[in-house]
């Protein structure tokens, strides 16, 4: 962990410096272990990026029915594209305000119903329509849906043939603060290569919470009213009577990156997979904070990256090899949106209808030894059980998310693999201290969001970090994934869920 974090890597950016050397170090440690390559001849599986770097060429102006408005870039605004152009603008868009910016047949809800959104701009909240109700059925309250997530609402942006996006940032709607838009959507961006985006949005980003109200402030309405009729069945999107320009100079390129894979035969079950995951990336180097411009992401997610490495170790050191495959996979580009997860989940190197179960590691509990296990995207499938009865052997009591309006199970490389059928497991220790009870882990936690989540201060810490959580995690996923590969159980999609495993899948 601490050489993965460490400035020699240079935070880790997919097609950098620093990914050779990450992809080095772990072919290195996977042949050091005995694992079998797991493409082929190779450790690798090229996974085709575009990177986009845009150049802002000027601020961003609204006109409204008060008076214009001039937007800094970075303080007040953050935007890119997707499209391999070589200049991007919204030039006088009109601005609509869309709600949450969601469709679902599902919920019966469309928050572009009855408007042609051609060369009009959406507005829109992060989030969801259950967010801050009283309601747990509606939008399943307080737990973000997958139409919650800001790459969703892109893709219904998209759908809908907009001109442009605009997500009104909210720390709390959005689960993390400002400057983690700043370090995220700032700089070169990455994608899929290989995808035509030109009919795409032209201009996708974010804007603040104080801007946002201002807009509708000059435009003749109130935020927080609009909010409540967002929440509401039949919401329609209001025409803000004001519109919107913005310019950018682009350039763009396809790099390969890699994703990095190795595995153990199983001795009985060998075409059955038990998958292991974590990412190996981070965001690479960026403005300066404090004279450090290397964003280390020691905890993210260089955690997850040396966890998975250790249990890969103890399957390894085993004298006897498991009934099933165990398969290690450290996907790229999960910061630029779950890409090297998608890539693979699209272009398996063993087969989906035979992997049994992925376990994702993302942020391994650095906080100390806990008593409970809180389990991400809890009552969805089986291997919330699994899980259970193993953390009960630790004398841990098993509990759902604490944060589920943060949306993280659909933040991680699990959620590639559950859209494609395959139940997933994704916990840790994040609540109850063994010793130091809850506030302790309340305040350690957020004191990690507000400081060193995506910016240069996530660096390995080992005098203010307890290892003995992430070694209590790693025995955890190492006891779920060893029962798993030596037996025969298939674990299922529970009735309720989003996801369910194709009829084609398992024996």
């Amino acid at each position: 962990m601490a050489a993965l974090a460490s400035d020699e890597f240079q935070g880790r950016m997919p097609c950098s410096i620093g990914e050779e050397k990450t992809v080095d170090y772990l072919v290195k440690e996977m042949k050091a272990m005995g694992l079998t390559p797991g493409n082929g001849d190779s450790y690798l599986q090229t996974v085709p990026l575009l990177e986009i770097d845009t150049k802002l060429t000027n601020d961003m102006s609204i006109s409204t029915k008060a008076g214009k408005m001039s937007l800094n870039p970075g303080t007040d605004y953050v935007v890119h594209t997707e499209r391999a152009v070589d200049k991007a603008e919204l030039l006088e868009s009109e601005l609509v305000f869309c709600g949450f910016g969601i469709i679902s047949e599902q919920d019966n809800w469309n928050d572009y119903a009855g408007i042609d959104m051609k060369g009009k701009t959406a507005v829109v909240l992060v989030n969801d329509p259950g967010f801050g109700g009283e309601d747990s059925t509606f939008f399943k309250g307080n737990t973000m849906t997958y139409g919650g997530r800001w790459s969703t609402k892109y893709d219904f942006a998209d759908k809908v043939g907009a001109d442009g996006l605009l997500i009104i940032h909210q720390t709390s709607m959005a689960g993390y603060p400002w400057f983690v838009v700043q370090s995220s959507w700032m700089g070169p961006q990455q994608n899929l290569a290989g995808i035509n985006r030109d009919n795409d949005c032209s201009v996708k980003g974010w804007i603040t919470i104080d801007k946002a109200q201002e807009l509708f402030k000059k435009s003749g309405e109130d935020l927080t009213e609009m909010i409540k009729a967002a929440r509401t069945p039949g919401f329609k999107p209001v025409e803000l009577g004001a519109t919107v320009s913005v310019e950018m100079e682009t350039t763009n390129s396809t790099c390969e990156s890699s994703n990095v894979i190795g595995y153990l035969p199983g001795s009985k079950y060998p075409d059955e997979y038990i998958l292991y995951t974590a990412h190996w990336d981070h965001i690479g180097t960026g403005d300066p904070v404090n004279g450090d411009s290397i964003y280390n992401g020691a905890l993210d997610n260089a955690s997850g990256t040396s966890t998975v490495l250790a249990i890969s170790e103890m399957f390894a050191n085993k004298e006897k090899a498991p009934e099933r495959s165990v398969v290690f996979l450290f996907v790229t580009a999960e910061e630029q949106g779950l890409l090297g997860s998608e890539y693979y989940a699209e272009n398996p190197l063993f087969p989906l209808d035979k992997t049994v179960a992925n376990l994702n590691m993302d942020g391994v509990n650095p906080a100390g030894a806990m008593k409970d296990l809180s389990i991400t995207g809890m009552g969805y499938s089986d291997m919330d059980d699994i899980a259970a009865a193993e953390a009960k052997k630790q004398d841990r009591y098993t509990i759902a998310e604490q944060e589920p309006e943060k949306g993280y199970f659909f933040r991680s490389d699990q959620f590639s693999f559950a859209k494609k059928g395959v139940p997933v497991f994704y916990g840790s220790g994040g609540f109850d201290h063994k010793e130091k009870g809850k506030e302790y882990v309340k305040e350690f936690s957020e004191n990690y969001i507000a400081k060193r989540y995506h910016a240069p201060a996530d660096n390995y810490d080992a005098d203010s970090w307890n290892f003995e959580g992430m070694l209590q995690d790693g025995q955890l996923y190492y006891n779920v994934g060893s029962k798993l590969a030596n037996s025969q159980q298939w674990p299922e999609w529970k009735s309720g869920s989003e996801f369910s495993r194709p009829k084609m899948m398992k024996n």
